[in-house]
């Protein structure tokens, strides 16, 4: 492998410099500290928790770091920190970072996830994968039970293909066409428009015998899929978020949650070693066939031209499910 240390000083990276705008700069080339690895990334996903960023809530300071925001990385090990044991350069690998809109990205040594040879040629966006496979987890879903998803985007049909090869009965219900169709495609055995909140109730009801779902699972991350999702779950059910609700507070109705005694399960991670463990178990999924993910990678786009992929991952053109950053 070429040593690019020798001849690279600057690296392009994307600063979100004001709400809408993104421009490339040239940035030092990070140097990785004792117990951290540089990767050259190949490939980076662009996540739907960016567009908060992105639209200029009243919270954010611009201009970003350079780089920041992209957090789905994944590419060649360059460099090594002196204290770095078991991994190598040359190395494929997904990371756990915070500034990948750029060539290359520190991670720590212990938020590296080797990557086999059985997905070389693959992106793979470790993060959301690994968020997938932690949500799965807590769902805790079983053969035999009923299990509604609401919002079929990229976690959402990742969700729905888990259910189905758990031997679940998966409802997905999602706004668009297009969103139902790809949740057939990876097993959903009922499809419901989200059109009319009691519309989709009542056909809920009568596809679950009058029992509503053993499990529900909200992956849009607004009031109206979170107040609809408690509506699905039967007595003693499951409700698990896995909607990213940060534009503000949420209300709930705790009289039916108290009187249907749900558990609630808020199926976001912040420990850094649980999303590595997801991580992982992401990579033994795809290697098996239990999870295809290449299906959802609508486009790639290059770091030039990231502005226009927070615009699709926004406004989610025709057929688009998620858009991933190439370095060439």
């Amino acid at each position: 492998m070429r040593d690019i240390t020798d001849t690279v000083q600057t690296i392009p990276a994307a600063v979100l410099s004001a709400p809408g705008e993104i421009r490339i700069i040239e940035t030092p080339l990070p140097e990785p500290g004792p117990h951290e690895v540089r990767v050259r990334l190949e490939g980076c996903g662009v996540c739907a928790s960016n567009l908060g960023p992105w639209a200029g809530p009243d919270w954010m300071e611009y201009p970003t770091a350079p780089g920041a925001m992209g957090h789905e990385g994944w590419g060649v090990i360059d460099a090594l920190g002196a204290q770095v044991v078991g991994l190598r350069p040359g190395q494929r690998v997904a990371i756990l970072s915070q500034n990948a809109y750029a060539t290359h990205d520190i991670a720590p040594a212990n938020a590296v996830v080797p990557l086999p040879p059985a997905l070389d040629g693959q992106p793979f966006p470790g993060e959301p994968l690994g968020c997938a496979m932690n949500i799965f987890a807590r769902a805790a879903i079983r053969p035999g039970q009923s299990v509604a998803i609401i919002g079929v985007g990229f976690l959402g049909a990742l969700l729905v293909q888990l259910a189905a090869q758990a031997g679940a009965q998966v409802i997905a219900i999602s706004r668009r066409q297009s969103s139902l169709d790809l949740a057939a495609r990876m097993g959903a055995a009922h499809l419901v428009p989200m059109q009319d909140h009691w519309d989709i109730i009542d056909q809920t009801r009568d596809l679950t015998g009058g029992q509503f779902c053993d499990c529900v699972i909200e992956c849009v991350g607004k009031q109206w899929p979170l107040d609809l999702a408690a509506e699905l779950v039967r007595e003693r059910g499951r409700l698990v978020i896995a909607g990213y609700h940060q534009d503000g507070p949420r209300q709930v109705n705790m009289q039916l949650w108290n009187w249907r005694g749900i558990d609630v399960i808020n199926a976001h991670e912040r420990d850094p070693a649980v999303y590595i463990d997801g991580m992982r178990a992401a990579v033994e999924a795809v290697v098996a066939g239990r999870l295809t993910p290449a299906p959802l990678y609508s486009r790639a786009y290059p770091l030039s031209r990231l502005d226009e992929a927070l615009d699709d991952t926004r406004d989610k053109p025709g057929a688009f499910v998620k858009a991933w950053i190439r370095y060439e």
